[in-house]
């Protein structure tokens, strides 16, 4: 099939993995990235105006996206249009694609959570207008399944997000690179006020070697430097570095136990380092959700906590039972793996669905 790939574009872990693994499938993919549109002005007023237009989805540039969009799209008449996170595109837009062909296929995948309370409704009013001209949507989280139809949408299915088998897999590390990301535990990423700091803060003050990476400073409310001001046990480790790329692979290859906290802004019950923990190898501790413990066994395949207590004493147990740490390691990578939580697996099932609306 001719697949369209429309979406911001600007990380290889979203758009470009959905790209990637539909030609490791045998198709063909057209890209479609509208993160340009908004990051190519050289003086400041004119970048100003482009952050604006993409921040409150109005004006030039994003009448000219969508008609670049459409024009792609009447060129290339694609089988199917997958749009990542179609904050951007017009109800107008979807209706004129309808028109190019009667097999064209229209489908919407969203990782954020555009229902909940806690984000701003503003940014998602063009998506939410949208969810009805899609054939399907494809719905990153269960509770948004039920928020979707209500939403309009005609079909809605649960499609996780991924891993990738290429990327995130353990890593020989460099001397210096040991000296700058080793760890007894690490957490990476970033800050929410949902009581994962006071957790931290119980790790280190049980003399566990801790490493937190992400935003610091500049980083509004996501960032550590203000939860570290306030908190002396997490003075020590500011400011935190933002890892990137390989830099987040080789700080999971370099800790025995690695934490995932949900985000309660997306209403999250697991996400994304649920499946790239155990694929790097590193022992995936996790917060607990019925969600997450359908996925894998617990004591056996991963950790979950659910107080700050449980979470000292689990970790030290392991710290202290090394053989059962690299069990518990071996055996969450063997699951990630015979589950098929990587990026392939996840198309195969998109196109699954794609296939029974056009048969």
């Amino acid at each position: 099939m001719r697949i369209l790939v429309a979406g911001d574009w600007h990380s290889h872990l979203h758009e470009d993995a959905v790209a990637g693994a539909l030609r490791q499938l045998g198709h063909e993919v057209i890209p479609f990235g509208w993160y340009g549109y908004f990051r190519s002005e050289s003086s400041w007023p004119s970048r100003l105006l482009a952050r604006a237009q993409n921040k409150y989805l109005w004006g030039p540039r994003i009448t000219e996206l969508n008609n670049a969009l459409l024009d792609l799209a009447r060129r290339v008449n694609p089988d199917v249009i997958f749009v990542y996170r179609g904050t951007h595109i017009k109800g107008n837009t979807l209706r004129s694609l309808r028109q190019i062909s009667p097999k064209l296929r229209i489908v919407g995948y969203n990782n954020d959570d555009p229902f909940s309370p806690s984000h701003s409704q503003w940014s998602w009013r063009l998506f939410k207008s949208c969810i009805p001209l899609y054939d399907i949507v494809f719905s990153y989280r269960k509770p948004n399944i039920e928020e979707y139809f209500a939403s309009g949408a005609k079909r809605v299915k649960l499609l996780r997000s991924w891993y990738l088998p290429g990327f995130h897999r353990p890593m020989e590390l460099s001397e210096r690179d040991r000296d700058f990301y080793e760890s007894d535990v690490v957490f990476i990423g970033h800050y929410e006020r949902d009581g994962r700091a006071e957790m931290l803060e119980a790790l280190i003050k049980s003399g566990i070697k801790l490493k937190i990476f992400g935003p610091y400073k500049g980083f509004g409310s996501s960032g550590w430097a203000e939860p570290m001001k306030r908190r002396k046990a997490l003075q020590s480790l500011a400011p935190t570095t933002y890892l990137s790329g390989e830099q987040y692979v080789k700080g999971l290859s370099a800790t025995k136990i690695a934490l995932c906290f949900f985000s309660k802004l997306n209403r999250d019950t697991y996400t994304r380092r649920c499946f790239e923990i155990p694929a790097v190898g590193a022992a995936l501790f996790c917060e607990y959700s019925d969600d997450i413990a359908s996925m894998y066994v617990e004591g056996k395949e991963a950790e979950f906590f659910r107080s700050a207590k449980q979470l000292v004493e689990k970790v030290s147990y392991y710290l202290q039972n090394p053989i059962k740490l690299k069990e518990l390691r071996a055996a969450g990578r063997r699951r990630v793996i015979h589950d098929g939580h990587d990026a392939v697996s996840r198309m195969r099932e998109a196109l699954a669905a794609i296939h029974e609306i056009s048969v």
